[in-house]
């Protein structure tokens, strides 16, 4: 009853002197209360799966070693942005497709036609809803989410500095600062099976195995590991055929705390706002340019080199050695042509092309659920929020076949990202085309 009363405020409004094709004010303000509650409704639903993801990672990392729980709150609590941030997109996708298919099937949509009205004023909020939640969605993502990341890492160094165990597990690799830990099985604070690759001060390289290790608090200077039966071999970083080792019954190592700090203190370029992803690509371009540059050269002696020995002939010097003239330069050559692709870089471009189309999926999910929405026939909800949950993981494949796809293809990073919403935007506006039309 209320829907039809609605309706007729519509009808009301436009016999009072607006145009019969005008966006009706009321109507507006009807759907648009319908689809921000269905989309209150989707956001809850995919704030809690992802919530439940973050609690259960959390709870295998941290609560399993005892931290207390206060402190697993608090850093649950910085860690929502990344939460909300993923869950509107998707919420305003099943969102729409919810509520444009309860008004189809209510036959509101009908009445809304037969009144002379066209389908921009379902059309209208829909992109009114799409573009608020783009907004949220690109606020947490790019403001939040470094802050509640900052925060994190500040309350995980000193839950670290407390619990040293945090930083290992079972079959795991462990890299801080100049030490990697390779562990077996874990027992509490026994470790079988470890594997210790450092390098020391003297520019050592040692490898330490041994059979058993535990694992102990050792305060304020880091971690300690008392090893069973070690092995350790060490040699010179210039020199690696002159090689020591020796073998003990008991040997103990430490990992120094300012190490442990530094291992957690790295943020990724997801964790990082759109503006100092883009400013540590442009210092990345410049390293990478200046490598070039050197390669270039390199790869030009190796010719110039190649050049005289082929142009002295037999005769010269230079000419017994001419296979290995052009071993190096193709060597440099190929070493250039591999550079270009720098790996780090193209992680960089695809967080900073990725922060930008996640949020505003939101915008170009619109057209879609709202065509697809005018096609229910019966159960519109419940069609809907089945279909949104389908393209919601389509979408997600997507995305993640792109950005495989642009780390071991090195395919453009924007169009890796964006695809998705291109593809999304066209199907919706070819539909929306065409039952317009109809």
């Amino acid at each position: 009853m209320t829907h039809r009363i609605a309706f007729l405020q519509a009808r009301a409004a436009e016999r009072a002197g607006e145009s019969p094709r005008a966006v009706s004010l009321t109507l507006f303000r009807y759907i648009l209360g319908e689809a921000f509650f269905s989309f209150l409704i989707s956001f809850l639903f995919f704030f809690f799966i992802f919530f439940v993801n973050q609690l259960l990672l959390m709870a295998q990392e941290i609560l399993t070693k005892h931290v207390p729980f206060a402190q697993v709150a608090l850093l649950v609590l910085f860690s929502l942005p990344s939460v909300i941030a993923m869950s509107a997109p998707f919420a305003s996708l099943v969102g729409t497709l919810m509520t444009v298919g309860r008004l189809k099937t209510d036959n509101e949509i009908l009445v809304m036609l037969s009144s002379g009205l066209s389908y921009r004023n379902v059309f209208i909020p829909a992109i009114t809803v799409g573009i608020v939640v783009s907004m949220i969605s690109f606020f947490a993502n790019d403001v939040l989410l470094p802050a509640g990341t900052v925060q994190f890492a500040r309350l995980y160094r000193r839950i670290l500095v407390a619990t040293p165990a945090l930083e290992l597990e079972a079959n795991s690799v462990k890299k801080f600062k100049d030490t990697v830990i390779v562990t077996g099985d874990v027992t509490g604070n026994a470790i079988d099976n470890v594997i210790i690759l450092d390098r020391t001060s003297d520019g050592e390289r040692r490898i330490i195995m041994a059979n058993n290790a535990e694992l102990k608090d050792g305060g304020k200077q880091g971690l300690s590991l008392d090893l069973d039966r070690a092995f350790i071999q060490s040699s010179k970083e210039i020199a690696r055929d002159d090689y020591d080792y020796a073998s003990a019954g008991f040997l103990r190592y430490w990992v120094p705390q300012e190490d442990l700090i530094q291992a957690v203190s790295t943020i990724s370029p997801r964790e990082m706002s759109s503006r100092d992803v883009r400013s540590e690509i442009r210092k990345k371009i410049a390293d990478l340019n200046r490598r070039m540059n050197e390669r270039r050269n390199k790869v030009a002696v190796q010719a110039l080199a190649l050049e005289e020995a082929l142009r002295l002939g037999p005769g010269g010097e230079a000419w017994n050695r001419k296979p290995n003239l052009i071993a190096n330069f193709q060597r440099e050559a190929k070493s250039l042509q591999e550079m270009k692709k720098d790996r780090s870089l193209l992680i960089y471009w695809l967080e900073y092309y990725k922060k930008f189309s996640i949020p505003f999926g939101a915008f170009s999910f619109v057209f879609l659920a709202v065509s697809l929405g005018l096609m229910a026939k019966k159960s519109g909800q419940t069609v809907g929020f089945i279909f949104g949950l389908l393209i919601a993981v389509v979408y997600w494949a997507l995305l993640l076949g792109g950005q495989t796809m642009g780390i071991r293809l090195s395919t453009s990073p924007f169009w890796s990202m964006w695809m998705p919403n291109i593809l999304a935007l066209s199907i919706g506006i070819i539909l929306a085309v065409l039952k317009v039309r109809k």
